[in-house]
């Protein structure tokens, strides 16, 4: 069998673009990537987590089974199910499969992220006795400089190998921008004390309560390797006029929620405004409402659908009763002996050029002025260096972010590598874990004497579920249910108290009805052209119209041809090899609901339901070995 080529490149996913193949060659599901792919939520996650199986194991009530996967792949469930920005959920197959009129049009995916903290909220009290323990050190030691979620991740993959970890942070306890960022109405700082626990309490991690203000001086004290972990610590300010004058009352939205995390900052003013439209900017107005802001209201230069911050965390400020107003830029801070009487806002629109891009221009209405006692400055994060010297071998692009290897994450300097927000910009929590993993296995290859660009495959494993003739070992019953809420504490209650956790979780018996909502995307279709009759009693039965059994051709004309025309150009179309018939088999994989009913239809066996597990590699003896092939 030859691999199945894209249409398009990966990043050229548009019509119109070159095409790389003209009849479709079969598709090559031993290529690990292929059913990995399928799995859209898991694809999706930047640390790969094995979302079904742990929402599987949910269901049947092994919280503890389904926390050490997540625990594996992203290091921090109970931190993630609470605070992940989610980019599995947009992902979610059920989103864009389900049947508008019986859902009555709220196509949403599964709560993912929610399902996740199930795993944390009712693991079993004793799952300590599953963490692994530190081995003899080997005698390599390695600096980690930050203490967020990029450098526990190091920590945790490198110290189970007995390499000695130093992690440096000039805050009192580990956790970084978790820690010191995140309110505790969303995360409470047990859950951060827990996770963390859970890493330092490996052995062979040391934890530095120092600020690092020199490279050289790390190098110097002879780690074997270096990770920067730092975070984007330095929130970008306002620049009008009005600013300097009015400085006690403008605040950097970083700094005064860290000044509140630590108790330093334990009031506001009542009228307050927040500048900015991402999460931070978010988590700083519903601070305010809960430290005595009556009035607070968000002002954003974007429209509200461009905003960054999460659609359910600009939900959940509004249902603070705080309002966001949309095109409005500051232009002016007023002020009146030294206090601040409040802002003057332009109010613009969004022009496009012919390429896309975006430009802000006045809209012509007259300026609004909105009254305040304070402001907080949430308007972006910047990478800070000032700290790194020349001498030390690492260089800078243009934008003042290291130069690293996309993949490896090592810089100029062979034996620094960086992760999280300091290497590439601000992302999230898993984006930071994704990283801390990949760093570790860099470091361990490199210590090791191997090629760092030499990347591990994944574990791969594929079993049928077929149990008898019609029956299967998981569940193939697609629900309609509509997505179910979370409880959340009442609004009059969570705004009395800044330490109150607002999302109460989801019971066992919620978290088992939306547990089922999942559609098992990784007990895969999978197709043996050899025995097949071609009956078509499995087009037949198919509830979405996505196997069709057709002359092979080009790709555009093909996806045009089958029983129902497959338009999404981001997902694969499984096709066979020529059978009897001189046909191919094709299966259109954007909208398969896995349900097996083609497998349960099949006379001969030719469709089987296989679960597909992937595991990906860290750090550690398989890593080493060489590329290899994952079938």
């Amino acid at each position: 069998m030859g691999y199945h080529e894209p249409l398009f490149s990966e990043d050229r996913p548009r019509l119109g673009r070159r095409l790389w193949s003209s009849v479709l060659k079969p598709t090559d599901i031993k290529n690990p990537d292929y059913f990995h792919k399928v799995v859209d939520c898991q694809w999706a996650c930047p640390a790969h987590t094995p979302v079904p199986e742990y929402i599987r194991l949910i269901a049947h009530g092994r919280y503890s089974d389904a926390y050490m996967i997540n625990w594996k792949s992203n290091v921090f469930p109970g931190i993630l199910g609470r605070t992940c920005d989610r980019p599995c959920e947009p992902a979610c197959r059920r989103s864009r499969v389900e049947d508008e009129t019986l859902v009555k049009g709220k196509k949403e995916p599964v709560a993912i992220c929610r399902l996740k903290r199930v795993a944390a909220d009712y693991k079993d009290e004793d799952i300590k006795t599953r963490m692994p323990k530190a081995p003899k050190k080997n005698g390599k030691r390695v600096a980690c400089i930050g203490g967020g979620p990029a450098s526990l991740t190091v920590a945790r993959d490198l110290a189970v190998l007995g390499y000695e970890i130093v992690i440096y942070d000039q805050d009192p306890k580990l956790g970084g921008f978790i820690r010191t960022q995140i309110p505790h109405f969303r995360l409470p700082e047990s859950v951060i004390d827990e996770e963390v626990g859970f890493i330092t309490g490996i052995g062979n991690i040391e934890f530095r309560h120092e600020k690092v203000d020199s490279m050289k001086a790390v190098l110097a004290e002879g780690y074997d390797a270096v990770f920067v972990g730092s975070g984007a610590p330095r929130g970008r300010d306002l620049d009008v006029p009005g600013r300097k004058e009015a400085a006690a009352n403008i605040h950097i939205g970083l700094d005064w929620l860290s000044s509140v995390s630590f108790g330093h900052t334990t009031k506001v003013g009542k009228r307050v405004i927040v500048l900015g439209g991402g999460n931070t900017a978010m988590d700083c107005c519903r601070t305010a409402r809960r430290l005595g802001g009556e009035n607070v209201k968000v002002i954003v230069r974007s429209g509200f659908d461009e905003m960054k911050a999460s659609p359910w965390e600009k939900e959940d400020a509004m249902g603070e009763d705080i309002p966001i107003l949309n095109m409005l830029v500051p232009k002016e801070v007023r002020h009146e002996g030294g206090k601040i009487k409040g802002v003057l806002f332009e109010e613009v629109v969004a022009k496009y050029d012919d390429k896309g891009r975006r430009s802000l221009v006045a809209s012509g209405k007259p300026d609004q002025f909105h009254e305040c006692d304070d402001v907080l400055v949430a308007i972006g994060q910047e990478n800070a260096f000032p700290w790194i010297e020349k001498e030390s071998g690492i260089e800078f692009d243009k934008w003042g972010l290291p130069k690293l290897g996309e993949t490896t994450l090592q810089s100029t300097n062979k034996k620094v590598f960086f992760g999280g927000d300091a290497a590439f910009g601000p992302k999230n929590i898993i984006w930071a874990a994704a990283h801390g993993h990949d760093a570790a296995i860099s470091i361990h290859k490199m210590l090791s004497g191997e090629n760092v660009e030499e990347r591990p495959a994944p574990g791969v494993n594929i079993v049928s579920q077929k149990m008898g003739i019609h029956e299967w070992s998981y569940d193939n019953a697609p629900t309609i249910d509509h997505r179910f809420k979370v409880p959340h504490r009442k609004k009059e209650e969570a705004l009395k108290d800044i330490m109150a956790e607002v999302e109460l979780g989801f019971t066992p018996e919620l978290a088992f009805k939306e547990a089922e909502r999942c559609l098992n995307c990784d007990v895969q279709t999978v197709f043996t052209g050899t025995l097949c009759i071609e009956c078509d009693a499995c087009v037949d039965i198919c509830p979405m119209d996505c196997i069709t059994f057709t002359a092979n051709g080009e790709e555009p004309d093909l996806r045009k041809r089958l029983g129902a025309p497959a338009n999404n150009l981001t997902q694969d179309l499984y096709v066979s090899g020529e059978l009897k018939t001189r046909r191919v088999m094709v299966k259109d994989e954007d909208v398969c609901l896995h349900c097996g009913l083609c497998a349960e239809r099949c006379p001969t066996g030719a469709w089987d339901m296989q679960k597909y597990f992937i595991d990906m590699t860290h750090a550690g003896k398989p890593c080493q070995s060489k590329a290899r092939s994952a079938a």
